[in-house]
């Protein structure tokens, strides 16, 4: 309440209230001085009000008292429940932790003051998550509380706090949380298998890096730490059998290292030990992280085809060998418990020229051609074994046999030798120095020997030494020679070789005898030949040019020949004329008949082949086709073979003299009558044809034939 010293209670005063909330908040009697608040005050929204009152006349309206500011402090009072700042708070920690271990820490606040008795001192307990976590009064963390807190028994836990103002005394007010907290996983299980035994099938004839099985063995735990490592640690299958781990299943898959065979073993027994890859040493102490189970493998028996003794054969045979010799033999058998019978072939695919053949029986391999090793030296055929009873289950074998050398082949020149003496050689003069090659192969070189054949050896004109380097040399045996006597020498030569058995050959070499100049090098020979190999005398080159000249002047006077020949109709005599009469066979339908001609034709120039010539003259120019409009559909037929008539009758260009033009139109009659011999009286001089000089030009050749006929009767 406020009160003047200058109120003396009749009403002249008037007070009036200024400030924070004036009016809304506060409100003052103006006669009294009261001040009272409207609504309920909170301190957490404003804790603090600044007032300001006077008092005036209330007639004058003017102050009595100067201006008063006073402040009006809110007391607070316990009337807000401690605050959470989330609603849910997640954490994990590892399973098996330590009693005590830090899970999380939650926070209250209060909006009370904390500075006025106890309102806002918040205290936390935990309602629900006992016996497994505990929290801190005052700091809000979360700790462990039980030991060996184990994931695969229970991976979630769900804790409620509760925050509680006063200090927790009666009647503070609270707030509450939810905290998930989630077991994270450790390797703290070992893999087990669960079972201690398998067992598995595989054919004998199951393929390489095939799989034969899968073991799997369990862990309890999750991801990496359930990460398992197969292993064959023993058995009598150790090295036949191998076994990797299935990275999405944790498996382990058993495939085959080397091909099994049933008849040599049909039973494994191997021990699988399945290992963690990464082991947690905290956990050691609960046992070795691995376990190990035994695996029974049964090798089934399957038909097989027959196996070859080796897997390849090599055979060496002499070129001179007889037909019929046996070089080698292939070995074949069944592997199964049957030991089925087993038959030989050669697959003439790789024999196309069938050389050697093979007793189907035993496996020999003999010669059915004979050989050549200069031809071929080696010689790869494959070999085909296959059971009698099952000929489906065969195999394949390569044999390679090489041909051997034996000296079969002669000796001869190494190219054809063909050489000149010049006319004023000297005696003992080399013309020429030979080599010789040979097919055959020596191990040890060649050693070949020259000789003249003995008919040329005493009355040749040249001699051979022999330089006992597998070449030889021919030298002139007298001083001059004349190519006027003797053009040329052929001089035979005996080659033999030193192997067994000797072969020999005789061979020609060719001498020209040459005019030289004293240098001794060869001007001209008898034989052109020798000087120009592959060239043309010049007596032939002048024989060719006459040719061409001569073909040349001929083609000249053909074409002007063709050029003078005058134009000569094709009837040369008056007096040849002839009725050619060409007969069809065929009776038209008339106009009703639509079917039998396509009258769209005649209406349609551009159907027709309008680039026929003349044929009783030689064409001189040729005109070009002109083309006609064409005919509407509604003209009349008539109208239509009238106008192509007159078109005809004044075209230079259309058809030859004396020919027939149908257009398959039967009219009404012709006013110049017919024409036909037919409709003739039997003798010409009934006839009068000088109705032909009024038909046109076109008509102007028979007019001048008939007429003269007629006046050659008259004469």
């Amino acid at each position: 309440q406020l009160h003047s010293d200058q109120d003396k209670g009749d009403g002249s005063l008037k007070y009036i209230l200024s400030g924070d909330g004036a009016g809304d908040l506060f409100i003052i009697n103006e006669n009294t001085g009261d001040i009272q608040a409207t609504k309920r005050l909170d301190r957490e929204e404003k804790p603090v009000y600044i007032l300001r009152a006077q008092a005036i006349n209330r007639r004058t309206g003017r102050p009595v008292e100067p201006e008063s500011e006073f402040i009006i402090k809110i007391h607070d009072i316990n009337d807000n429940e401690p605050m959470f700042t989330k609603d849910v708070y997640n954490a994990s920690i590892p399973e098996m932790s330590d009693v005590g271990t830090f899970v999380v820490q939650v926070t209250a606040t209060d909006a009370d003051d904390p500075t006025y008795g106890n309102s806002a001192k918040v205290v936390y307990s935990i309602l629900q998550g006992q016996p497994y976590f505990s929290v801190e009064s005052e700091t809000g963390i979360i700790k462990t509380a039980l030991l060996n807190m184990d994931r695969e028994n229970r991976e979630q836990y769900q804790v409620v706090i509760q925050a509680k103002d006063m200090g927790g005394q009666m009647g503070g007010l609270s707030g509450t949380t939810t905290v998930n907290i989630t077991l994270t996983d450790v390797n703290d299980n070992p893999p087990r298998f669960p079972q201690s035994t398998y067992q598995f099938r595989a054919p004998e004839s199951t393929p390489l890096d095939s799989p034969v099985g899968r073991i799997k063995a369990n862990d309890a735990d999750v991801d990496e730490n359930a990460e398992i490592e197969y292993s064959i640690t023993e058995g009598d299958g150790y090295d036949m059998f191998g076994i990797t781990t299935d990275k999405d299943t944790q498996e382990g898959i058993i495939t085959v290292k080397k091909a099994l065979d049933f008849e040599s073993k049909n039973l494994y027994i191997l021990k699988v030990e399945a290992t963690n890859t990464h082991v947690d040493p905290r956990f050691l102490y609960l046992g070795p992280f691995k376990d190990s189970a035994t695996v029974r493998i049964q090798v089934e028996d399957v038909d097989e085809p027959p196996m070859f003794s080796r897997p390849a054969y090599i055979m060496e045979v002499k070129e001179d060998v007889p037909l019929n010799t046996i070089i080698g033999t292939v070995t074949a058998q069944d592997p199964d418990a049957a030991k089925n019978p087993v038959k030989y072939s050669v697959d003439r695919h790789t024999d196309m020229d069938r050389v050697f053949n093979i007793n189907s029986g035993n496996g020999s391999i003999f010669t059915s051609k004979p050989l050549d090793r200069e031809t071929l030296l080696w010689h790869n055929i494959t070999v085909i074994a296959a059971e009698i009873n099952n000929p489906k289950q065969s195999s394949r074998v390569p044999v390679f046999i090489k041909v051997l050398d034996v000296n079969d082949n002669a000796p001869e020149f190494a190219m054809f030798y063909e050489t000149f003496v010049c006319e004023n050689a000297k005696a003992e003069q080399l013309i020429q120095t030979l080599s010789a090659v040979d097919k055959d192969d020596s191990y040890n070189g060649h050693q070949f020997s020259f000789s003249l054949a003995p008919e040329a050896a005493s009355s040749s004109n040249f001699t051979l030494q022999d330089n006992r380097d597998n070449t030889a040399g021919i030298f002139t045996r007298k001083t001059r020679y004349s190519r006027h006597e003797t053009s040329t020498y052929f001089l035979p030569v005996v080659i033999s070789d030193n192997d067994y058995p000797i072969q020999s050959s005789t061979e020609t070499v060719t001498i020209r005898v040459c005019a030289c100049d004293h240098r001794g090098k060869m001007l001209s020979c008898n034989a052109e030949a020798l000087i120009h190999p592959t060239g043309l005398s010049t007596g032939a080159l002048i024989a060719i040019l006459l040719c061409i000249i001569i073909l040349l002047v001929t083609v000249v006077l053909f074409a002007a020949l063709r050029r003078q020949r005058k134009k000569e109709p094709l009837i040369i005599s008056k007096e040849d004329i002839r009725d050619n009469i060409v007969s069809y066979n065929d009776e038209g339908g008339g106009e009703e008949d639509t079917q039998a001609f396509d009258i769209g034709t005649l209406r349609n120039p551009e159907a027709i082949d309008d680039n026929k010539l003349r044929r009783d003259i030689v064409p001189e120019t040729l005109f070009m086709p002109r083309r006609t409009a064409t005919a509407r559909d509604n003209t009349d037929v008539r109208d239509f073979i009238n106008q192509r008539l007159k078109e005809n009758d004044t075209d230079p260009t259309a058809p030859p003299y004396d020919s027939l033009a149908t257009y398959a139109y039967e009219g009404n009659g012709s006013v110049a009558e017919s024409l036909s011999s037919l409709e003739s009286v039997t003798t010409d001089g009934d006839q009068d044809y000088d109705y032909l000089s009024d038909w046109g030009p076109r008509f102007k050749k028979l007019a001048d034939m008939y007429g003269s006929m007629d006046s050659d009767k008259d004469s």
